[in-house]
This record gives C-alpha cells, sequence and structure tokens, in this order.
C-alpha cells in the first residue's frame, strides 16, 4: 500500500487532490447506485475481514454526501457495515499488537483501516444525530395539540443504536492503539474526529434525561480514555466550558463527566482547569445574559456534592465570583463552599490547617447572609440548613448564626423568610443542647452552678501557687549552658569580675542557707555567681555533706554538687535529704491533689458554660418564636405553612411560649385554603392525635393529658377550633377510640385523681366527641347530670357549665339533623337538675353562676318539651327565693341591730347591698329568657311549622296520586309547569303566613301581661333610667344587658326604649356597661335597621371612647355591620381611619383589617376619601400633620385602578375651593402626593390649576405637587417628560413670583389673540393655546364624569357670597331629617368649612 489515509478537516476535503501518497476519494455515486455498493460492502466484509474498508472506503463516503437524500434503511445498513468494521478492529487489533512479525505494511494497512472506519462511524453518527433532533423538533405537541407522528420511523432505532455505536468506539480506543502510528503520537485530527462526535451527540436536548443515561454514560467514558490514553485533557475542559455556555440543560451532565474524568480515570487535573476556566470569566461577562452563568451555577454545585474533596485546591479561583454581579454565581459558590464543610471539613479529626479553611468557609458564606439578592440571601439561609442538619456547624458559631437567621425573618423577600424559618427549624431538632429548650427552667440551675464555679474558684485562690515545670525538666534545660559555664569559671585564668561581692559568704551563714542561696541563683540564670560560690562553699564547709563532693573541684564535680541542691537526691530515707534545702521537687510534693482540683474545677466551668450556651440558644429560639407566630396569619400559604412546622417543631422540643404558637394556629383549621387547612390537622395529629405508648390505654392516657393541657386557660375560639380537630379524631375510626372515651370519663367521675380544670376539660373533650358519636353521652346523660348538675353543683358552677355545654352537643341546634326533633321530656332529671341549680345561684353570690345560667336556659330551649313552661317556672321559683332572702335579711339585720345598738342604716345598707348582686342575677335570668325564648319561636318553632307543613303537604300529595290513579298521568305531565308554579306561590304564602304569626306572638303574647316576662321590664327601665340611685356596677351591667335582650322581642319595644339605650351608652360611667351596649345596638341594628340606622353616627362616636376595650369593642362591631352591608359607609368612617394609629396595637390592628376587607368591595374606599380627607384635616380635630400623612399613605395604597385616580385628583382639586386653613391646604396637597399619578392624572391636575394656584406660595403645598413631578418624571416617555417639566416651571414660577406676576403676560397674550370663546378649564401646557380668563365662568368638570360625587362651584370675585358644596352624604342625611321627627333623630352637623380663602392671598 502506498498511500496513506490522512483525517480531514471537512468532508469535502477527500474529493481534493492531495499531497504525495495521501489518499482521495475517485468515485462518489449517485443515491441510486448505493444499494448495490452497499451489498457489496457486505460480502466483501464477510470475506475479507474488516480491512475491507480500504477499498470500500468510497461506498461510505458517497452515503455521507448523499445523507440528506438516500433512503433511511441505506444509512441503517452503512452504519451497521461500519459498527462491524470497528468491532472487527477491536478484536483483532490486540494479537497483531503484540505479534512480533508485524511488518510496517500491515501496520499502514490497520492504521489507514482504523482511520477510515472511524472516521466514516463518528461522521454518520454526527448526521443521524442532526437527523434525529431534528425530527424530535419537527414532531414536538403544541401547546393543548397531540403529537404529530412524521414520516420515518427511525428515530427510536437510532436511540438504541447510539449506545452500541459509542461502546464499539470505546472499545477499540481501550486498545493500545497508539503504536500503530510513527513514535506513538497519534494525530490530533483522528482525535477530534471522535470527541466532535462525543460533544455533538452532549448536545442532544434529551441527553440528561434519565431515558438517555445509558448513552450518557457512553460518551463520558469514551472521552474519559480519549483524555487519559490520548492526551485529551486540555481540549476537553474548553469544550466543557463551550458546551456550558450554549446549552444550560448541560449543567449536571458537565458535571458528572468531570467527576468521572478525575475519580475513575485518575485524571484530577481536569477538575483544576474547568474550575480554572469559569475563575477567570470576567464579571462583565458573567453579568450578561445567555452568558451560561446558569450553566456554570448548575455544574459548581452538582460537582461539589460528587467531588468536594477533588475542589478543595481550586476554590481560591471562584472566591473571586463572591464579588461580582451575577447572583446565581455567588449562590454557587456559596453552594461549593458548603459541601465542602459537610462533606470534607467537618468533624473533630481536622488538623489546624483545616480548621483554618474551615473557619474561613464559614465567615465567608456568613457575609452574604446580607447579600443584596435577595436569591442569594435565601440560598445561602438553605446551605446553612444543610451544614446543621449534617451536624458540621462548629459549637462556637451556633449563637451568632442562630441570631443572623431571626434577624433575617424580618427580610423583605418572601423566600429568604421561608429559608430563614427552615434553618431554624433545623437548629432546634438538631440542636447539641438539650431535648427541652425553656429560658426560664434552666436559669435555676445556671445559678445555681455558677455560684459552685464561684465558691470552687474562691478556694484555689486561696492556695499557694503551683509549680507548673518539675525541677528536673528545669535543670534538663540548663545543664548544657551551666557545664559550659562551670568550666569557663574553673580556667585558671579566669579572671574575678566585679560580680564577686554577690558570692561572698557571710559569718553568721550556714551550710543550708549557702544552698539555697546557689539554688537561687541557679533560678534566677546567674550560672557564673552559682558556680563560684559553690566551690567557695567547699572551703567554707569542708564537712558538710552537701559540699563533700567537691574534694576534687572539676566540672563534673561541680555539676554533681549543683544537681543536688537544685534537684534533691533519688531517694528520700538517706540523712543527707534531711539537711538539704527545699527544692522545686518537693514544692510540687502536693501538685498531685491540686491537679485533681484543678481538674474539677475545669469540669465546673465546662458545665457553667455548657448552661450559658443553652440559656442563650434558648433565649433566641423564643425571640424567633414571637416573630413566627405573627407569620401564622400571612396571605402567602407557603410561610403559613412553615410557620406551622416550626410551631410544630418547637413544641415537640418544649421550648417556653412553644404552646402560644400552637393556640394561635389553631383558628386556621377555618382557612378557605385547603393547604394551609390541611397543614394545620396535620400538625395536632402529629402533636396530639399520634401518641406514644405501649398499650393502647398508655396511649389513650397520653392522648388526653395532651388534649387537656392545651385545653386549660384556652379561650372559647380556641376550644371551637379544636372541636373541628377532635370531631375528625373520632369519626375517623381510630382503634384509640373506645380508650380515649373511657379515661375521659374515668377523669371526669373523678376514678382517676385530677384537678378541676381536667376534669372540665375532660367533660368538653367528651361534648366533642359526642359530635361524631352521639352516644358517647346520651347513653351516660344519666352520670353527667349525677356527677356535675347533683347535689354539689353550687360547689363549681364552672364544671358545671362545661356538662351543659357536653350536653348541648347532642341536640338538633348544634348536629342540624333533620327530620322529627330530638327533645327530652319535661319530667326528665336533666331539667329538674338545671332549674334548682340556677334558682339556687340567683341567691349566691358565685362569680360563675352568670355563664352557667346561660349556658342552662340555653340548653332548657334547645332539648325540653314546652321549654317556656319550664323558664316560666323557673323565673317564678328564682323570685320568690329572691325575695325570701331580702326578707330573712332585713330580720336579721334588724335583730343583730337590737342586740348590738348598732346604727340601723349600715344594716339596712348591707341588706340592699347583697339584694342588687341578687337581683342583678334575676335580671340577667330574665333577659336570657326573653332572648331565647324568642330564638326558640324563630328558629325551632318556625322549623317545626316548616317541618309539619312540608309532611304535610307531603301525604296530601302522595292520598291525590293514589286517589287518582295512573289514568291520569299523561294531563299531569301537561299541566306540570303551571302546577310548580301554583305550588311556588303556595309555599311563600304558606311562609309569609308562619313569619307573620312568629311576629304577632312575639309583639303581643310575649309581654302582655299575663305573661312572667313584663313583670321584670319596668324594673329594667327603672335600673337603667337612675343609675345613681342604683349605682351597683353588676346591678347596672345586668340591667342594661338584659334590657337590650328584651328590645329584641319586637320593634315596638326597641322603638320604645332605644334612646335610654344609647343614652346609657354615652353617659355610663363603665367600661364594661358601654362595651356591651355596643355589641347589643350592633344585633339590635341588624334585627331592626330602619329603627337604628338614624344613631348610626351615636355608634362612631364610641370610637374615641377613652377606654380602649370600649373602643376595641366598637371597632369590631363596626367593622362587622360595614363589611355585611347593614350599615351604609359614610364619612364617619374617618372615626375608624384615626384608629389606625391607636395607641393600642391591636386597636390599631383591628382598624387596618377593616380597610383591607373594605377595599375588597367595589370602589368603596375610593367614595370615601374625599370625605375622610376633609374630616381629619378639620381644624377642630387638631390631628398632627404626622398622623395625618400616615393615615393616608395606607388610604391611598388602596386606589389602584387609574380612572379612580385621575377622578380623586379632581375631587381633591376642587377641595382647595372649600378649604379654611393652610393646614387643610398642605394636606390636600399631600393627598395628592401620594395618588400613583399617571399622565392622565397630570393632565386633570393642569385642568384643575385655578383650583390650587393661588395656594402655591406656601412650602406645604409647593413641595408635594412638586414631588408628583419628580415621580413622573422617572421612566417617562419623551412627550410626557416635557409636559412634566413644563408643568414644574409653572409650579416653581408661581411659587417664587406669586401668581399675578405669572400669569398677567399671558391674560394680555390671550386677549391679543382675541380668543371669546375660551375654555373655563386650564389647557396642558403647549403652545398655541390661550389660557382661560379669570373673570369668565367656567362649567364643571366633574359633570363630565359620572361617578363623581361633588358639583363644582362656579368662582367669581365679585360676588360677595360663599361657595357651597354640596355633597352626597349632605344631601342623604338631610333627606333622613326630612322623614324623622325632631324628637327621634339625632343631629349631624358636616364639620367641614364651605368658605373660600381664595382672595386672601391676593391681598
Amino acid at each position: 500500500m502506498s498511500w496513506d489515509f490522512f483525517v480531514p478537516v471537512c468532508v469535502g476535503d477527500l474529493v481534493k487532490t492531495g499531497g504525495t501518497n495521501q489518499y482521495v476519494v475517485q468515485d462518489v455515486v449517485s443515491p441510486k447506485q448505493l444499494p448495490s455498493l452497499i451489498n457489496r460492502f457486505k460480502a466483501a466484509l464477510r470475506s475479507q475481514g474488516p480491512l475491507c474498508i480500504l477499498e470500500h472506503f468510497d461506498t461510505g463516503y458517497s452515503v455521507l454526501q448523499h445523507c440528506k437524500s438516500v433512503d433511511l434503511g441505506v444509512k441503517e445498513d452503512t452504519l451497521e457495515l461500519l459498527i462491524q468494521v470497528v468491532s472487527g478492529l477491536s478484536a483483532s487489533l490486540p494479537a497483531l499488537l503484540l505479534s512480533t512479525s508485524f511488518s510496517a505494511q500491515d501496520r499502514k494497512e490497520q492504521l489507514n483501516a482504523v482511520k477510515m472506519g472511524v472516521f466514516l462511524l463518528c461522521k454518520l453518527t454526527e448526521n443521524l444525530e442532526s437527523d434525529s433532533t431534528r425530527q424530535s423538533i419537527v414532531t414536538a405537541p403544541s401547546k393543548g395539540g397531540k403529537k404529530v407522528k412524521a414520516p420515518g420511523e427511525g428515530r427510536l432505532q437510532w436511540d438504541s443504536e447510539r449506545e452500541t455505536v459509542l461502546l464499539a468506539l470505546t472499545q477499540l480506543f481501550q486498545l493500545d492503539i497508539r503504536s500503530l502510528w510513527s513514535l506513538s503520537l497519534v494525530e490530533e485530527e483522528f482525535i477530534s474526529c471522535v470527541t466532535c462526535c462525543c460533544y455533538k451527540l452532549l448536545e442532544n436536548p434529551t441527553i440528561s434525561h434519565v431515558k438517555s443515561k445509558p448513552s450518557r454514560d457512553a460518551i463520558i467514558h469514551l472521552l474519559g480514555v480519549l483524555i487519559k490514553k490520548y492526551n485529551h485533557l486540555l481540549g476537553a475542559s474548553v469544550k466543557v466550558i463551550q458546551l456550558l455556555q450554549h446549552f444550560e440543560q448541560l449543567g449536571s451532565v458537565c458535571a458528572q463527566a468531570v467527576s468521572v474524568w478525575s475519580t475513575e480515570y485518575g485524571v484530577k487535573a481536569v477538575v483544576g482547569e474547568v474550575i480554572r476556566e469559569i475563575g477567570q470569566k470576567s464579571r462583565e461577562e458573567l453579568a450578561r445574559e445567555g452568558s451560561g452563568v446558569k450553566a456554570f451555577s448548575s455544574f459548581l454545585s452538582e460537582l461539589s456534592t460528587i467531588v468536594p474533596d477533588v475542589m478543595i485546591p481550586n476554590v481560591s479561583v471562584l472566591i473571586t465570583h463572591l464579588e461580582g454581579e451575577s447572583p446565581s454565581m455567588r449562590v454557587a459558590v456559596c453552594e461549593v463552599l458548603g459541601e465542602i464543610l459537610v462533606r470534607v471539613l467537618s468533624g473533630d479529626g481536622l488538623d489546624e490547617s483545616g480548621k483554618a479553611d474551615r473557619d474561613r468557609f464559614m465567615d465567608t458564606i456568613q457575609e452574604h447572609l446580607h447579600d443584596t439578592n435577595s436569591h442569594v440571601r435565601a440560598r445561602v439561609l438553605q446551605v446553612y440548613a444543610r451544614v446543621v442538619n449534617s451536624k458540621a456547624l462548629p459549637l462556637c458559631r451556633y449563637s451568632e448564626v442562630m441570631g443572623l437567621a431571626v434577624g433575617r425573618l424580618m427580610d423583605k423577600s418572601i423566600n429568604v423568610v421561608k429559608s430563614a424559618i427552615q434553618l431554624l427549624a433545623a437548629f432546634i431538632a438538631h440542636n447539641p443542647y438539650s431535648c427541652k429548650l425553656s429560658s426560664a427552667d434552666l436559669k435555676t440551675p445556671l445559678e445555681k452552678e455558677a455560684a459552685k464555679l464561684r465558691e470552687m474558684t474562691e478556694k484555689l485562690e486561696g492556695q499557694a501557687p503551683v509549680a507548673v515545670i518539675r525541677a528536673s525538666e528545669l535543670w534538663a534545660a540548663m545543664e548544657p549552658e551551666l557545664l559550659v559555664t562551670a568550666r569557663a569559671v574553673l580556667e585558671p585564668s579566669s579572671e574575678r569580675d566585679e560580680e564577686d561581692r554577690e558570692e561572698e559568704v557571710q559569718e553568721d551563714q550556714d551550710d543550708r542557707a549557702t544552698a539555697l542561696q546557689i539554688a537561687q541563683f541557679l533560678r534566677v540564670n546567674k550560672y557564673r555567681n552559682a558556680v563560684r560560690l559553690c566551690v567557695r562553699a567547699h572551703s567554707l564547709f569542708p564537712e558538710s555533706p552537701m559540699f563533700s563532693s567537691l574534694a576534687h573541684v572539676t566540672p563534673e564535680t561541680v555539676m554533681d554538687t549543683l544537681a543536688l541542691l537544685f534537684k534533691g537526691p533519688d531517694m528520700d530515707t538517706s540523712e543527707l535529704t534531711q539537711s538539704l534545702p527545699p527544692t522545686p521537687q518537693k514544692e510540687g510534693a502536693q501538685e498531685g491533689e491540686r491537679e485533681g482540683v484543678e481538674g474539677e474545677l475545669k469540669k465546673q466551668e465546662m458545665l457553667v458554660q455548657y448552661l450559658r450556651d443553652t440559656e442563650s440558644f434558648s433565649l433566641q429560639v423564643e425571640k424567633a418564636i414571637a416573630v413566627i407566630n405573627t407569620m401564622l396569619y400571612w396571605k402567602t400559604t407557603s410561610v403559613v405553612q412553615e410557620a406551622v412546622e416550626f410551631c410544630v417543631t418547637v413544641c415537640e422540643f418544649s421550648v417556653a411560649n412553644s404552646l402560644t404558637g400552637v393556640r394561635k394556629m389553631l383558628p386556621l383549621v377555618w382557612s378557605t385554603d385547603a393547604a394551609i387547612k390541611d397543614a394545620v390537622v396535620q400538625a395536632y395529629r402529629r402533636l396530639y392525635l399520634n401518641p406514644q405508648g405501649d398499650t393502647p390505654r398508655a396511649k389513650a392516657q397520653t392522648l388526653v393529658d395532651s388534649l387537656s393541657e392545651l385545653m386549660v386557660d384556652a379561650p372559647l375560639g380556641t376550644v371551637q377550633c379544636l372541636e373541628e380537630i377532635v370531631q375528625e379524631f373520632f369519626s375517623g375510626g381510630s382503634v384509640l377510640q373506645s380508650s380515649v372515651v373511657q379515661v375521659l370519663w374515668e377523669r371526669f367521675t373523678g376514678k382517676r385523681e385530677a384537678s378541676g380544670l381536667h376534669r372540665r376539660a375532660a367533660v368538653l373533650l367528651l361534648g366533642m366527641a359526642a359530635r361524631a358519636e352521639k352516644e358517647v353521652v346520651l347513653s351516660n346523660l344519666d352520670t353527667l347530670c349525677s356527677v356535675a348538675l347533683g347535689e354539689k353543683v353550687t360547689e363549681d358552677f364552672l364544671l358545671a357549665r362545661d356538662a351543659v355545654i357536653t350536653i348541648s352537643s347532642i341536640t338538633d341546634h348544634v348536629r342540624q339533623s333533620k327530620g322529627a326533633p330530638f327533645r327530652l321530656p319535661q319530667e326528665h332529671q336533666l331539667f329538674s337538675c338545671l332549674t334548682q341549680a340556677v334558682a339556687e345561684g340567683v341567691v349566691m353570690t358565685d362569680p360563675h353562676w352568670q355563664s352557667f345560667m346561660e349556658q342552662a336556659v340555653r340548653l332548657l330551649y334547645f332539648l325540653a318539651e314546652s321549654p317556656d313552661q319550664l323558664c316560666s317556672r323557673l323565673l317564678q321559683r328564682s323570685a320568690r327565693l329572691l325575695l325570701d332572702q331580702i326578707a330573712e335579711g332585713g330580720e336579721t339585720n334588724k335583730d343583730v341591730g337590737q342586740l348590738q345598738g348598732g346604727s340601723q342604716d349600715s344594716q339596712e345598707d348591707q341588706g340592699e347591698q347583697v339584694s342588687c348582686v341578687s337581683l342583678a342575677q334575676l335580671l340577667s335570668l330574665s333577659g336570657s329568657v326573653a332572648f331565647w325564648q324568642v330564638s326558640h319561636l324563630e328558629r325551632s318553632v318556625s322549623a317545626e311549622l316548616r317541618r309539619r307543613r312540608g309532611e304535610r303537604e307531603e301525604r296530601e300529595e302522595r292520598e291525590e296520586k293514589e286517589e287518582k290513579g295512573p289514568s291520569s298521568k299523561t294531563k299531569q305531565a301537561a299541566n306540570e309547569s303551571a302546577v310548580e308554579e301554583e305550588l311556588g306561590l303556595m309555599g311563600a304564602s304558606a311562609e309569609d303566613t308562619e313569619a307573620e304569626l312568629i311576629r304577632k306572638i312575639c309583639e303581643t303574647e310575649l309581654l302582655a301581661e299575663e305573661g312572667l316576662l313584663c313583670v321584670f321590664l319596668p324594673l329594667l327601665v327603672k335600673v337603667c333610667s337612675f343609675p345613681g340611685r342604683y349605682s351597683h356596677p353588676q346591678l347596672t351591667t345586668a340591667a342594661c344587658l338584659a334590657l337590650s335582650q328584651y328590645m329584641m322581642i319586637s320593634p315596638s319595644v326597641c322603638e320604645e326604649h332605644v334612646r335610654l339605650l344609647f343614652t346609657v351608652l354615652e353617659r355610663s360611667s363603665l367600661p364594661v356597661v358601654r362595651a356591651n351596649a355596643i355589641i347589643a345596638l350592633g344585633d339590635l341594628t341588624v334585627r331592626f335597621p330602619n329603627i337604628l340606622e338614624p344613631w348610626t353616627q351615636n355608634l362612631y362616636a364610641r370610637l374615641s371612647d377613652e377606654n380602649s376595650s370600649v373602643r376595641q369593642t366598637a371597632v369590631t362591631v363596626l367593622t362587622q355591620l360595614v363589611l355585611k352591608d347593614v350599615l351604609k359607609v359614610k364619612g364617619q368612617v374617618s372615626e375608624v381611619a384615626a384608629l389606625l394609629l391607636d395607641r393600642e396595637t391591636h386597636i390599631a390592628s383591628l382598624a387596618l383589617n377593616f380597610f383591607n376587607e373594605l377595599a375588597s368591595k367595589d370602589n368603596a374606599i375610593y367614595n370615601l376619601l374625599p370625605d375622610i380627607i376633609s374630616r381629619l384635616s378639620d381644624p377642630e380635630r387638631g390631628m398632627n400633620e404626622t398622623d395625618f400623612h400616615t393615615i393616608m399613605k395606607q388610604l391611598f395604597s388602596y386606589i389602584t385602578k387609574e380612572r379612580q385616580t385621575e377622578s380623586l385628583v379632581e375631587k381633591l382639586c376642587q377641595r382647595f375651593r372649600t378649604a379654611k386653613t393652610e393646614r387643610q391646604w398642605c394636606d390636600l396637597a399631600v393627598s395628592l402626593s401620594l395618588l400613583s399619578m399617571c399622565e392622565r392624572g397630570l393632565k386633570r391636575l393642569q385642568e384643575c390649576w385655578e383650583c390650587y394656584s393661588d395656594k402655591l406660595t406656601e412650602p406645604g403645598v409647593y413641595q408635594p405637587l412638586l414631588s408628583i413631578t419628580a415621580k413622573l418624571r422617572r421612566g417617562a416617555k419623551p412627550l410626557l417628560r416635557a409636559q412634566v417639566e413644563e408643568f414644574e416651571k409653572r409650579l416653581t414660577a408661581v411659587h417664587t413670583r406669586g401668581l399675578e406676576n405669572v400669569e398677567s403676560p399671558e391674560m394680555e397674550e390671550s386677549r391679543r389673540e382675541g380668543s371669546e370663546n375660551t375654555t373655563s378649564r386650564t389647557p396642558l401646557p403647549t403652545r398655541g393655546r390661550g389660557r382661560a380668563k379669570r373673570g369668565q365662568p367656567k362649567p364643571s368638570v366633574s359633570s363630565r364624569h359620572d361617578d363623581s360625587d361633588f358639583v363644582t362651584p362656579k368662582p367669581s370675585r365679585k360676588s360677595s357670597r360663599k361657595a357651597v358644596i354640596t355633597f352626597s352624604s349632605d344631601e342623604e342625611e338631610e333627606e333622613e331629617d326630612a322623614v324623622m321627627t325632631e324628637s327621634e333623630t339625632p343631629k349631624v352637623t358636616t364639620p367641614i368649612g364651605r368658605a373660600s380663602r381664595r382672595a386672601r392671598l391676593r391681598h
């Protein structure tokens, strides 16, 4: 073979004349000839093997050239042949490469065959991949459409063949085919041909799908072989970056590829190369869209989860992107650091370098908790949550990170808040401190242990200091230098210096004192002095055993003597020991004992620090709870769900105040959002309805204990919400139902010891269970009566009340059952117990009798047959007992006064005081009976009449059908519609008759003279009319409440006493009486709206009550009346607006909720705003500017429609004419500036120029209007910007020079132009249009709009009369005044002045 095959850069290059011995394609056949040539190719492959490619290369090349026009079958056959060629080469080459007789000619043939086969296979693969991708795009279904099947069924076959091609290529390149090339240098074009094919396959949009995993893995492994064996490292790194830049979906694929190359193929450098390329990307480039930043981010995040340890050396390259503008890159880098912290830099086995890296990475992540981008902040919090869940956060950082997470709860981004809640929940769930986090419980042990620590510290400080270093260690340290000094001193040439004076031994010193002096010299490093004194001491004390070894003075003997003096002897038994001076070794004899004490001290310090950290952590958790509890009622569902989950977590860890959040989220069971309701139900099921225990009995006991704790001291609303969850538990058929009911009955009856609170909780839980299963209570009714309503009922009215509530759960009113009503006979034990308990309680002073009585009367009317008779006898019995008590009290006081000679007046006063409480209770009983009698008539009696009428009609219809028989069916069908209409009219007429009957009974019979209720009404009126005489608070409260209940009976009673009730409302000194009166008047407004409507302003007046509870009640009642369309909204709503700044936060929140709900009604706030502004800015009200601006800012936030804004601009501008003071001008200008002004609003502002132009000299008017132009200029189009600038110049000119100086030249110009018919409105500030003359009348602007409520006056300078504006609200009030009489109608005064102050500024 004389030619060589070179892999071309372009496929078409092979048909061109090449260089010397270069292969050139001779014949490119037509598509028609290809089938026959492919058959020859097949035959040659069978006979010659894979080397047949040398002769049939042109056939494969022709298929490539005509790939777009040839049939799919031809391409499939060619692909199969090429796969067989490459596979055949892979099978034959190993033996040839190992053969010693492998000639150069054979090597060239094999090399050309490899090149040709691989080249054709890769190029054909690329073409088929392009065809497959193009086909998938063409056949992709449109939105809402079905997938269209295109011609050509080869796509699925190609998906299966792709993997076969890749496996064949991988098998070939795993061989050491480099020996086929000269010097084993594989040409780059050949490797590029294969790699380009691989990268082409990676560009497939579906390559990241699960179904493409085999192909994806095959591509990655083939590229791994090329990188490891064929020097493709640099090319792969560059290509990965290019793929990420252009294909965002390849982030995870490229991460998987790089991780495989670095781990399975050992090419760790590829990670560094790719990360270095990403790190070198400029910040400006990454900030642009389409730069692949999303793919880079996902690549880094995914790679860090697979090979975090390999990325550590390259982190420094990525850190620079934390300062860039791309949020995605900042997120990716933080996630990389987080994965490294979790997977690598965690645990206690880190060295100093690892700890330093960990702290540095923690600091870096922590900085971005305050990132400017909310997405980054949220993701960083998620990174921290992963670190905490993995227990990789150092204990020393818990407090700091916890504080930052609590701070993020105030973030403006919802995602950040959710992530912060998740992080806090992770902190609590994985906290290293305690399973119960309560700062209150930790306070006592902390103080105890801290006191113990102080005691131990003081005790240790009183002892002598301990030598830290042993004498032997000191001697070993000083011995080399001391030896050198000894030798120098003992040399004969050594000269004495001035220090010799220090070595003189005093005459009175003995050998022991000299030894101590030598040891002291050694301790202070005066070695020369110590040696000289030691030598001299031998001459002075030759008999001393301490210096006896110095008979021959040599450096060695001197060192031995010094060692003996400094360290002491090895044995303590010799006589020498007793004569030696104390040494450091002896001073440390008690060191073991001291070490033990220090160890205990260290343990105590660690314990105290642990308790302090635990307390600090608990305090931060409690702070977070307070914030997150407020999020339970946010409008964002996901935040509420996270808050609910957090409340459950903190409750499981017994954190202080955790039960507050659990109770607060309970009303969410009524949420209209199914996700929120389900979250709350699941939370309570997790906390209370899935108890832990070994037996069903133990589980039931735990469940009852948990629910009882939740119900103790819970308000009524909480109990009602809990009913929904408990009812669901008993309706679900749980295996614990019977056990739970048994435990509840045992606790209620006292068989199991329990407190009064837990007994009440048990009976209430039984009532909740009875809602799902009636027999729970009905079968044990006698038990309830005997235990709670028996002889000891007067000892615990609260237990009796809760028992009555439980019995009420079996009534039809609660269960809303259909059919015949369920009632018990009057002779039943229950009713005798109830009436006796209520009657006896009237003459008692138990504070809980009132609530028991109300529930008892309610139950009588719900459950008893003929309850009116029962209650009549109850009233008679109670009144008789009260009279008997008064009589007995008078006789007793008289006897005592005669015996003691005391003052009779004081005794009478005492008797009256006792009777006042009893009288108050009797009046309360009469009011309750009156109220429930009316309710009984309108609900029970009316429902029973309807039921009986329905049964009667059904019976008559059935009898009529039976009489007519089947022969009349045709006629009946023909007249069906007429009969239905007749029946409908008859039904409506019957209902009206029944309603009229009920009304007649209420009007005439309930308060008839022979009735018992009428006896109490004059007494009620007298007590309410003379508060000075009847000043007892309880009596006054009961009388006013009972009177309002009597007024519910009929319109005549209401109309007769409504003035008295409003007098009590305004003049009573008791806040509770005023609050009760507001609630009662709200109910009366719903029942008799026409009677109460003239008194509306008196209700609104209570919004300014001095007592906060009265204001709260007033705003709550008025909110319900307004939102239910019972009250017509008028300008008095300004009183509610004033409550937005109430000093009590809960009242301000109620006012805010009022306007939030009112905003949902069409145009409600829009219609009210002008009147609210006028009333709040009235000088007589005296509201300061800051409060006014705050209120208006909130109210104007509800104005979102452009048309509303435009109309409000006109209305507010017209108000300038009637404003009397500069303060009102400023308030109107500020209100205008709060509107979201648009182009139409600016136009209307210009048209109303004359309304406010003469007020512009006031800075308070000029500055807000100027701010409008500043807001309009932002992002305005050129035409609008020009109009805004000209309007701004006009405002500034009038403000600085005055209106007269600015307008006069324009007026002269308009006269010269002769514009006689100028319009009355101010034109747009454009050239060629004249201004309106001031003297001419101007038509009302508001007349052109139907939604305007105001009539603009016609200003005239010559007129001395004041301008008058008529308001819609005033007109309505005047009409009402005309209808009602003078004595009944409250007076309405309008606080808005009507006089114009336009001329004052001119003069």
